[in-house]
């Protein structure tokens, strides 16, 4: 996974800017609030003469119209809960006021037709609901001084059409989920599998180890009986290896490690290496300069612990395979090495103005498989680090790992 791909995994409920309304924010007061207003309304506002809304007494409406209209307005409360139950109360508090006039409860029909197609997956319900309220609506329209075919068409594309845009909005809400889930799954793929391929080159490391072993404990059985201080001087490197072998062992356990090819029989590289990869890199086209404060990177290997060798390796590899993919030919890099009282600082920085191609044969191999920012990320963390990766001010991208050189793994 890339710098491109990183924001994807953003979940798209905590986007920044996102816009939250007050029914998102405080469903439970919204609805009260809704309910209260739709119950209002029903009671105090009417149609009048030329289409007009008029306010009426409280006076003018019978006691059993207030209690149709109290149970459709209460209703509403529930309406994310139980939709269903919500839209047979409206459908059935506006069927007995057919015979009135007092047909008012249409309106809390069309919320509750929308909270059934937003809020639950029986559609065949939904589409039960939509048909009755058509009917009602039919019913009603007979009533009406407006012609009934004008009414009758209204009002169905109301109602139908405020199911259907719940509807849409809750396949919306679930693909998102999906998409979120996918993500997530992909995330843990590409961890796994960055495991697995860590956990593949820490054995070879092991495996060396263990070889160096096998030869100084046989030098030093064979010099035993001659050379006493060549045998002790044997076995002491012994002890040293075995020790290197434990340690590096530790932190291989705690990764998991399926099966696997046979691929990768050379020896692992490291930070004595450096010189040949930014070398491949510039062959491909990037200004690439190393500075290199660590004084231990061009000495014995055995002074930074193998697994933070590789690791660091691993990461500036992928680093400059980033920087080749997105910045292209001719972009300005900066690899920089350093150390603090903990461990080794890697900082890959590049100005992005360059021409984005595909990076050639022969660069960076063996990170073809790797998965950018995750697989680095993992890395890191894999040792008790951390690694930071993000644009730079100024253009371009900046990659910051921190590996520790001893203490527990992660």
């Amino acid at each position: 996974m890339n710098r491109a791909s990183l924001r994807s995994l953003t979940p798209l409920g905590n986007a920044p800017g996102r816009f939250r309304g007050p029914f998102t924010r405080w469903p439970r007061t919204a609805d009260a609030v809704l309910a209260t207003v739709i119950f209002l309304a029903m009671v105090f506002v009417v149609e009048g003469p030329g289409d007009a809304l008029v306010i009426r007494p409280l006076g003018d409406v019978p006691f059993a119209a207030l209690l149709v209209f109290a149970a459709a307005g209460a209703a509403l409360y529930w309406r994310r809960r139980a939709p269903l139950v919500v839209l047979g109360v409206t459908l059935g508090a506006w069927a007995v006021t057919l015979a009135s006039s007092y047909t008012d409860p249409g309106g809390a029909a069309i919320i509750a037709l929308y909270s059934a197609g937003r809020y639950t997956t029986e559609d065949r319900w939904g589409h039960v609901g939509v048909a009755v309220a058509i009917v009602v609506v039919n019913i009603d329209a007979l009533d009406d001084p407006a012609p009934w075919v004008e009414s009758a068409v209204v009002g169905g594309v109301a109602l139908s059409g405020a199911w259907y845009v719940g509807h849409r909005l809750r396949l919306r809400k679930e693909r998102a989920a999906q998409l979120l889930r996918e993500q997530a799954a992909e995330a843990r793929r590409i961890v796994t599998e960055e495991r697995t391929r860590i956990a593949r080159e820490l054995h070879d490391v092991v495996a060396h180890r263990v070889s160096l072993m096998t030869v100084q404990a046989g030098a030093a059985r064979t010099v035993a009986a001659e050379d006493p201080a060549g045998a002790r001087q044997a076995m002491a490197a012994v002890e040293e290896v075995g020790r290197q072998a434990l340690d590096e062992l530790r932190h291989l356990l705690g990764v998991l490690r399926p099966e696997t090819g046979l691929d990768g029989l050379g020896p692992q590289p490291g930070l004595a290496d450096l010189a040949q990869l930014l070398e491949q890199v510039r062959r491909a086209g990037v200004d690439v300069t190393l500075v290199d404060s660590l004084p231990t990177t061009q000495a014995v290997p055995g002074q930074i612990p193998a697994r933070v060798d590789l690791s660091a390796y691993r990461i500036v590899q992928e680093a400059l395979t980033n920087v080749l993919k997105h910045a292209g030919r001719g972009a300005h890099t900066v690899v920089r090495l350093s150390a603090d009282r903990s461990g080794i600082v890697i900082e890959v920085l590049d100005d992005g103005h360059g021409a984005t191609v595909p990076p050639g044969p022969g660069v960076a191999q063996g990170s073809a498989q790797g998965h950018g920012i995750v697989g680095m990320r993992e890395r890191a963390l894999l040792l008790g680090g951390t690694l930071d990766a993000g644009p730079r001010a100024g253009g371009g991208f900046r990659v910051v790992a921190h590996l520790p050189t001893g203490g527990e793994s992660a």
